[in-house]
């Protein structure tokens, strides 16, 4: 397919004129915008505390090729590949440089030039490599190291610590060094040259990861492992749409950016550092926060990663429990039992965020990141995470806090968590903030949950904080207030009350699901952040409003900045870049809006509903309790086609529940399942899983 028909290459012939929207290319370990003479190591920060931010590392691949006659240029990002390429053409030669941080091998980048002579004669033909790369940064004193293989070597460590008398962390650069100018020899009619660039946080896995690098260039395999890669991963994930060219390109754009965030599905290594909200490309000192991880990764990000890749999904639990000391840190500080997860985490897991009042009153954290561990559960079943993952420690150490941080008021017999900041940021030093306090209800309720399947005694004080924190509700106006004293109609910045029904599933009608969004929708800044909106389509396709929660999807459009499909944080262009929160929301509004999935203790439900513009919707790859499986979604029918089992399936059946007529459906593997789509089905797939008994 060309490039102007095949929805996964986004290409132009001008570049963007605000350099924020070139494409960045990462791998879960190293993140650079092209052409930038900076980039960034997941897990190198400079800066104690609040002054903690990605360290900028030098790029020895900023490099421009610039050729001497007039050209035609084509700037194109194939999210197939994970390549970017730069084409020339001019009369007599046609110049592809392309640019790739590679899949597999997450310690490598790479730069390939490709020169083939349009038309036959005798004389050389060059073309200037023009590199802004200098071997320096704010954050990391380098110094030249010995040459290695031919690579130049530069090391440093950062000049600042996160935490007092932590270590710095030191950054080795290993790459082979770029000439001025490259030729084509007259007797030449095609030349490629290729170019590495090693970083890691030692010599020995530089040096190792240098060998690796200049083997697969001698066997011809530097490009075909990093692009066997990508297509191992849009073999587990495909979301398409028929219909809406825009909607369709978007979320590719989407699903491409979030898993460039996330390590190889093959890294061992439990060294991921998170997703910022801005992506490894971005996150310097001032910018893009700084690179830290907020409560984006675990509600925004992950649910739409965690739907088709289970081992990504559990990096992100394992970052969180790298951060247990810093957590139990954190709450110890604020005079509080148990664990407190940072507002903005970096790698120890104790506050880095600028500004206190984040760190001390953003309490719905907690919640965030443990009804991230009680997602995986349910979406897989996997116990050992809980067990010699350590997750149980997290659960628990939430769950602690909140009985800790509560207070009881003999007048009305309820608990309340006093003086925090919501979602909604415009206030803060609020009492009983609804989303604060459902999360925190629910997260204890997961606590009892898991310590009975596991066997292990539950402090009574859990259940008993759960049963009885106040959830505020306004009875006359049939209407959850975002918190104690919300004045109905004042603004508010973001999505947060009508996230009691999505992700949070706080059992309510249809009338006060209904009157939280009419509440809600006309007062939420339009220039707030871009994944709002998706929360608000979710919540009107839970109603059967599917043309109403079409146009609030659409709002997100202007957040997506051309041509590379980079996202902003606000629409008119401010805020983050490449904001992976936007797009994780946009993307759950499809995953879990169009096709109602929820992801229950005892089953994957759903009831698909389409906007009229969208014919069909595909979803490739949906991974529950191990069996993966592929969704056809029409108008007037669903099928469902079990592509992979899990090895431990013979222990239990995967099946279809028809709500309505209460039929099972079995799902049998390689068998696609068609049924009809009827108003008012719930259709569930079901499984007595290993976890929890169907």
């Amino acid at each position: 397919m060309s490039g102007e028909s095949d929805p996964y290459i986004f290409s132009t012939d001008t570049l963007p004129s605000d350099l924020r929207f070139l494409p960045p290319l990462a791998n879960g370990l190293l993140g650079w915008r092209v052409f930038n003479n900076i980039m960034h190591m997941g897990g190198v920060y400079n800066g104690e505390a609040g002054r903690c931010h990605r360290a900028d590392v030098p790029c020895p691949l900023a490099v421009r090729v610039d050729i001497k006659e007039p050209a035609q240029h084509t700037y194109s990002l194939d999210t197939h590949t994970g390549v970017f390429t730069h084409t020339m053409s001019s009369a007599s030669v046609t110049v592809s440089q392309s640019l790739y941080s590679h899949r597999y091998y997450s310690n490598l980048m790479v730069m390939e030039v490709l020169l083939v002579r349009q038309v036959t004669s005798e004389e050389p033909i060059t073309v200037n490599l023009v590199s802004s790369y200098t071997p320096q940064s704010k954050d990391i004193v380098f110094q030249s190291g010995p040459d290695y293989k031919g690579g130049s070597h530069i090391q440093g460590k950062t000049t600042s610590a996160e935490i007092p008398g932590g270590s710095c962390p030191e950054v080795h650069l290993i790459w082979t060094p770029v000439p001025s100018s490259l030729t084509l020899l007259p007797e030449q009619s095609q030349a490629r040259w290729g170019f590495i660039l090693i970083v890691a946080n030692s010599l020995d896995t530089a040096e190792a990861c240098f060998d690796e690098g200049l083997n697969l260039m001698s066997t011809g395999n530097l490009r075909p492992s990093h692009e066997k890669a990508w297509k191992e991963l849009w073999l587990q994930s495909q979301v398409e749409v028929v219909g809406s060219e825009s909607l369709c390109k978007a979320l590719i754009g989407c699903l491409f950016y979030l898993l460039s965030a996330f390590p190889s599905i093959h890294d061992t290594s439990s060294s991921f550092g998170g997703v910022s909200p801005g992506g490894l490309s971005n996150g310097g000192d001032g910018q893009d926060y700084w690179g830290h991880v907020f409560w984006d990764q675990d509600i925004w990000m992950y649910p739409g990663i965690a739907l088709f890749y289970p081992k990504l999904a559990r990096a992100v639990l394992e970052y969180r429990v790298g951060t247990i000391d810093g957590a139990k840190d954190n709450a110890q500080r604020q005079g509080y039992k148990g664990l407190k997860f940072p507002w903005e985490s970096a790698v120890s897991g104790r506050e880095v965020c600028p500004e206190d009042i984040y760190g001390q009153q953003e309490i719905h954290i907690n919640g965030d990141v443990t009804l991230a561990f009680q997602h995986y559960l349910y979406l897989t079943g996997d116990i050992s995470m809980f067990t010699e993952g350590r997750g149980r420690e997290v659960v628990f150490g939430v769950a602690d806090y909140w009985v800790s941080r509560v207070t009881y008021k003999p007048e009305d017999q309820k608990y309340h968590l006093l003086g925090v900041m919501p979602p909604d940021e415009y206030y803060y030093n609020v009492n009983d903030s609804v989303y604060t306090n459902t999360v925190a209800k629910f997260s204890l309720q997961f606590a009892v949950e898991l310590a009975a399947l596991l066997q292990h005694p539950a402090p009574k004080e859990w259940q008993e904080v759960a049963e009885n924190l106040k959830i505020p509700f306004n009875e006359e106006s049939q209407y959850h207030p975002e918190y104690d004293g919300y004045i109905k109609g004042h603004p508010v910045k973001q999505a947060d009350a009508v996230m009691l029904g999505y992700p949070l599933g706080l059992p309510m009608s249809l009338e006060v699901r209904k009157n939280d969004l009419e509440a809600y929708e006309p007062v939420t800044d339009p220039n707030g952040p871009a994944m709002t909106w998706g929360m608000f389509a979710i919540g009107w396709l839970e109603l059967g409003e599917a043309e109403k929660a079409h146009v609030l999807l659409e709002k997100c459009f202007s957040n997506i900045q051309g041509p590379f499909q980079v996202w902003s944080e606000s629409s008119d262009g401010s805020g983050a870049v490449n904001f992976l929160t936007g797009m994780g929301g946009f993307l759950q509004a499809v995953l879990f809006g169009y096709t109602g999935f929820r992801v229950q203790r005892e089953c994957l439900a759903f009831s698909p509903l389409l906007p009229k513009d969208i014919s069909e919707l595909y979803v490739r790859g949906v991974d529950y309790l191990g069996c993966q499986m592929d969704w056809l979604l029409r108008k007037d029918e669903i099928c469902i086609i079990l592509r992979e089992q899990a090895s431990n399936a013979t222990s239990y059946d995967l099946h279809v529940v028809l709500k309505g007529s209460g039929t099972k459906i079995p799902l049998i593997r390689g068998q696609p399942v068609t049924f009809p789509r009827e108003p008012g089905y719930v259709c569930k797939t079901a499984s007595p899983s290993p976890c929890w008994p169907f």
